[in-house]
């Protein structure tokens, strides 16, 4: 399995599941899913990696550009529930400082 991506309203964001691997050749599918979600369904996206299990700097940068793109909507961005495998390259770059990384879904929304 490569990457499989989900879209679903939760209060007044869109949380958008990711599972599988987040790489260069996948990459551009959750960028156009952020993009996408944006602008159809508002600035206030939390991106839901309980299912991620790999990701390189391609995907960071998509995580980089989400939150751009959000935070000039006027939103935001929050990051759900990562893997050890995640969590520690979002740790080691420091995006995790940048974009806040919550235990859950409910957390992440609850704080955008």
């Amino acid at each position: 399995m490569k990457l499989r991506l989900a879209r679903h309203a939760l209060g007044d964001a869109v949380v958008v599941a990711v599972e599988g691997e987040l790489d260069l050749f996948t990459a551009p599918f959750l960028r156009d899913e952020v993009r996408d979600a944006i602008k159809q369904d508002g600035a206030r996206l939390v991106l839901d990696l309980q299912q991620l299990s790999f990701m390189d700097s391609s995907g960071l940068s998509v995580l980089i550009e989400a939150w751009r793109l959000a935070t000039g909507e006027g939103g935001g961005v929050s990051l759900a529930a990562p893997q050890a495998p995640v969590a520690r390259i979002l740790r080691t770059t420091g995006l995790d400082r940048r974009i806040k990384v919550y235990a859950d879904v409910d957390s992440a929304v609850g704080e955008i």
